[in-house]
């Protein structure tokens, strides 16, 4: 018996097709969906140029990652949004980032006082946040049950410790004053450099604050003089590090400068003058001559995405370069142990990773539920300008 079909049954295979193929083409589509990383840093004022290098390290880091094949199958693409080192701004732009641009992973900036008003909107909305400059001790250590906050950076605990060794190794400090930003920041290593002293029963001249406006700190250092101080303890960033510098210089003291790395995040040998180099200060990292195959290639991948950059000076501050590239091959490690872009998975997947050889240094089980920063203060080098560029000290 002939079997007659109807017009829709002899559409079925044909439609049944379409539908496989519009299927496989959308799963192809979404696959390729760029995984979005964000940044939030200061992109313009005093600070750009760190600013600059967060973005070159972590522009690097993609290129290498994509052109290994992505993550998941899919390329990374950032995204970045300028703080102007404001901390309402920093959180509206981080929010902006997570709700609208939908980021996998927030990368943070430079200033300590912008990453603490992101942390808390961090871990509300279960997105990982990776500090990449700014050193506050309370980033990481922020008190929350859930934390998806990490850090490849300084930590400021550590570092105080750091800068109050090298005065007593270095420069023989037996009562240091301290002069210190006026923020959260300034205040963070008040508390690590009294904790230091204290444990090697070291006195101290006092504590001077300073603001980002001060055009003149003749009369806080002065009151530090005053006080006996035999060094001092800097903390400041690129604009206010540079007036102490040349409020010393009218002043005719030379006392020795042990600082955070403040001056290294912009153009402090421009700004502070001939004797910029008298400020010895922590860094993470620092291209030579040589900076072994590593660090070798990173450089020429910089020269070659940046043709602006045409000697060591030209990627001043590394640190910033050298932090945000690391700490990027880390974030893709994660979200491939998550196998997902899901927040609380991406930040489990940190855990899971045991092992990075990176820039910096190699990293072995860099991160725990109790234990979100991935360096310490073994892996601290202190640095100095000399001209427009920041070289080691010899040890």
């Amino acid at each position: 018996m002939l079997r007659v079909l109807s017009p829709l049954r002899r559409l079925l295979p044909p439609l049944a097709a379409a539908a496989t193929l519009n299927v496989l083409l959308l799963g192809a589509a979404q696959a390729a969906e760029p995984i979005k990383i964000g940044l939030v840093a200061a992109l313009s004022g005093q600070s750009a140029k760190s600013g600059e290098a967060l973005t070159r390290g972590l522009t690097i880091a993609i290129d290498e990652i994509n052109a290994a094949g992505g993550v998941l199958g899919r390329p990374l693409e950032l995204v970045r949004r300028d703080d102007e080192s404001n901390p309402s701004k920093g959180m509206l732009a981080a929010r902006e980032l997570i709700q609208r641009e939908k980021v996998t992973a927030l990368f943070g900036g430079l200033d300590t006082p912008v990453s603490l008003a992101i942390v808390p909107l961090a871990n509300q909305m279960k997105v990982p946040f990776m500090g990449v400059w700014a050193a506050g001790t309370k980033i990481t250590e922020n008190g929350a049950k859930d934390n998806y906050v990490f850090r490849v950076s300084a930590v400021d605990e550590l570092v105080d410790e750091a800068l109050v060794q090298y005065g007593v190794d270095k420069m023989g400090m037996k009562k240091p004053g301290m002069i210190l930003i006026n923020n959260p920041w300034g205040e963070s290593n008040e508390t690590g450099i009294k904790r230091a002293l204290e444990k090697r029963g070291m006195p101290h001249a006092g504590v001077e604050r300073i603001q980002d406006s001060d055009l003149d700190v003749v009369p806080q250092l002065t009151r530090l003089k005053n006080a006996g101080a035999d060094s001092l303890l800097l903390v400041a960033n690129v604009g206010p590090s540079a007036q102490v510098v040349k409020s010393l210089d009218r002043m005719g003291w030379d006392v020795p400068v042990v600082s955070h790395w403040g001056p290294a995040g912009g153009r402090f040998g421009e700004l502070a003058g001939p004797n910029a180099e008298r400020v010895h200060f922590v860094q993470t990292y620092l291209f030579t001559e040589d900076s072994g195959e590593k660090g070798n290639a990173l450089l020429a991948a910089l020269k070659k995405r940046y043709p602006e950059i045409k000697s060591l000076a030209d990627v001043t501050p590394a640190t910033g370069i050298a932090n945000a590239y690391d700490a990027m091959h880390l974030t893709a490690l994660a979200i491939e142990k998550a196998g997902s872009t899901e927040g609380g998975e991406v930040r489990d997947g940190f855990y899971a990773i045991e092992q990075y050889d990176g820039l910096i240094k190699q990293y072995r089980q860099p991160f725990a539920p109790e234990k979100h920063d991935a360096l310490g203060p073994d892996d601290y080098i202190l640095g100095h300008f000399v001209g427009d560029q920041i070289v080691p000290i010899a040890p």
